[in-house]
Parts: C-alpha cells; sequence; structure tokens
C-alpha cells in the first residue's frame, strides 16, 4: 500500500472531475507516445496526483487503457453517426473521406488510436483487443449499412472493402502525404459506390 500525501486538502482526489483529468493526461500520452513506452507513473506526474488516488480510479494500468479506447470509440462513433446523410449513401462517405483527411492534417495525427493498440496487444483475450475489436465490429456494421442503403447485393463484402480503405488512408495519413488522404479516399469509396449503384440499377432492371 501507497502512504497517500495532503492532497485531499487542496486538491479533490476523487470524483469525475479527477478521473477525467486522469484520462485525459492518459488519452494525451498513450496516443502520442504509445501504451505500453507509458507508465502509470508517468500518468500520476502529469496529472499531479499520488499513486493511491490514481489507483482510486483505475485499479490497474489496463483499466485505464480499457476506459481510454472507450472514450475514444464514444467519440468516433458520434463523429461517424453525425457523417450520415439518410439517402446520399455515396454523400455519407465523402464526409467520411473528408473528415478523415481533416483528421490526418492535424499536428500530432499517428494514425488509428485502435490500430496502434492493437499492435501493441497481440493476445486476442486481452481485454484491450476485446474493446478494439468491438469499436472496429461497429465500423464494419455501419459500413455495412451505407452499402445496403445503396443497393449492394453483399453489403459484408463491401463494408470490408470499405473498411479497408479507411485503415490504409489513416496508415497513409501518418506515414504518407496527409494533404492527398481526403481526395484519394473519397475518389475510392465513389469508385465503389458507383460500381454498387450500377449493379443495383442492372437487378432492379431484370
Amino acid at each position: 500500500m501507497h502512504a497517500d500525501t495532503d492532497e485531499s486538502v487542496t486538491r479533490p482526489s476523487s470524483g469525475p472531475g479527477t478521473r477525467a483529468r486522469i484520462l485525459a493526461a492518459a488519452s494525451e500520452l498513450f496516443y502520442g507516445q504509445g501504451i505500453r513506452a507509458t507508465s502509470a507513473d508517468r500518468i500520476i506526474e502529469q496529472v499531479g496526483i499520488t499513486k493511491v488516488t490514481f489507483y482510486r480510479h483505475f485499479r490497474t494500468k489496463s483499466d485505464l487503457v480499457v476506459a481510454y479506447l472507450k472514450e475514444q470509440a464514444a467519440a468516433e462513433r458520434g463523429w461517424m453517426e453525425s457523417t450520415r446523410r439518410e439517402g446520399d449513401p455515396v454523400g455519407s462517405l465523402r464526409t467520411l473521406a473528408t473528415g478523415i483527411g481533416a483528421a490526418s492534417c492535424r499536428p500530432g495525427f499517428r494514425g488509428c488510436a485502435f490500430i496502434n493498440a492493437a499492435a501493441e496487444f497481440a493476445d486476442p483475450d486481452d481485454p484491450v483487443r476485446a474493446v478494439v475489436d468491438e469499436h472496429r465490429g461497429w465500423m464494419l456494421s455501419e459500413f455495412g449499412a451505407i452499402a445496403a442503403e445503396a443497393g449492394a447485393s453483399d453489403a459484408g463484402a463491401i463494408a470490408r472493402e470499405l473498411m479497408l480503405l479507411r485503415d490504409g488512408a489513416m496508415v497513409n495519413g501518418y506515414l504518407g502525404d496527409p494533404a492527398a488522404v481526403a481526395d484519394s479516399l473519397a475518389a475510392a469509396f465513389t469508385a465503389i459506390m458507383a460500381t454498387v449503384e450500377a449493379a443495383a440499377v442492372e437487378a432492379a432492371a431484370v
């Protein structure tokens, strides 16, 4: 057991405010420096709390990593849902492409937080991988819904293709020329949807 200090006298050491500060610091460090490269002590130092306070909110570093990824997942889901244009699947994908391109141009962009986390946690049974898999499953279903809206006969196959393009764009935005990501991704998305829509029209005419 670690000895606490009189931190609670000068700064609240419990409640949602402290938890939010721990998560904010963890998000910055995990994304910028890597999850395994960031120790709990480094986060504790940045937040300015004691170890007792830290472990009061997160029993283990793994619990914090899971919370970090769940927070990232909620934000990305909210954003993706906001880009949906009912009745306009191509427009939805173009908005997604623009958003991914804009994110790739942001200072400090280091690719997809979920791809990065999966690369660091190889064990498929790890709780971290469970969060990654759940979120990527949700994204795949979202792409599937867009493909189905466009009339795809095999929405699952189209969804996987769109997911591959999305993943490639995120990696390219970090390692390549981020300025070209949005245009290239939008063109690829549009080409796939044009093929899907053409096939749907042909099938309907038969």
